[in-house]
């Protein structure tokens, strides 16, 4: 990777970072995003995706749950299931011809769900599901993590808001610390296969650390503005796009 392309990609990562942080996410499609349009080989992706998610989202966990933004009881069955599943996601495989276009796939999953809740008006009608809903989507969620090198949140938070199972914030909250527990657990999966990492991913990390902090400093007491989701929609559905066509 040519020095103009490395400094881009720490730009986006400390950028998606602090984007990401802001709403309670870890940020691994937006890394995903940017490696994809910096040519960085699908076999370090994934890996790296997971260790920059564990930085970020251990940022926005404590941010959120210091501001009271947290539900131990939606959290909790959610996190037993998905931790053994996204270790098992993590130690699968998928070869680079099936793993881009999935990850094509994720990333303008993420694009439209942004972009289509860049103006919403969150009402809260707090409906808690029951423990096995959330166990059986715990797992899902999870296996989905470990593959795609994703924490989740990207899936989980739609789905939160959709049912109303909690106030926006707690989404937030639950979300970041959904994404921390799988990432942890996808990457020990992914470890086992000894994958390569980048050299240089100590920078991608400061960079993921210093956008996380500030975002979810931000985030913990108002969330994005709807001009700056808009725009990491149209940067995750270029890449997407670019994942899918190369």
């Amino acid at each position: 990777m040519v020095d103009i392309e490395h400094a881009l990609l720490v730009f986006l990562i400390l950028l998606s970072a602090l984007l990401y942080s802001s709403v309670g996410h870890g940020g691994a499609s937006a890394y995903l995003a940017s490696m994809a349009l910096v040519g960085v080989a699908p076999e370090t992706m994934r890996p790296a995706a997971l260790v920059l998610n564990v930085a970020v989202a251990s940022i926005a966990v404590y941010k959120f749950y210091r501001a009271g933004a947290f539900s131990l009881r939606l959290f909790l069955p959610l996190a037993i299931t998905a931790m053994p599943m996204a270790f098992v996601g993590g130690m699968a495989s998928l070869p680079g011809h099936i793993y881009k276009p999935v990850i094509g796939l994720v990333l303008l999953y993420a694009a439209w769900m942004i972009f289509r809740r860049a103006n919403h008006t969150y009402q809260v009608n707090v409906n808690l599901p029951q423990t096995p809903v959330l166990l059986a989507l715990g797992g899902v969620l999870g296996l989905l993590s470990g593959l795609t090198g994703v924490g989740g949140g990207i899936f989980l938070s739609p789905l939160l808001l959709f049912f109303r199972w909690a106030e926006m914030r707690v989404i937030s909250g639950v979300s970041a610390a959904f994404i921390l527990v799988n990432s942890i657990f996808g990457l020990a999966g992914v470890m086992t296969k000894n994958p390569a990492l980048p050299a240089t991913l100590p920078y991608w990390v400061l960079a993921a650390v210093i956008g996380g902090y500030i975002g979810a400093e931000y985030g913990s007491k108002r969330l994005a503005v709807p001009a700056i989701r808009r725009a990491l929609a149209v940067v995750l559905l270029i890449a997407g796009v670019k994942m899918l066509l190369t």
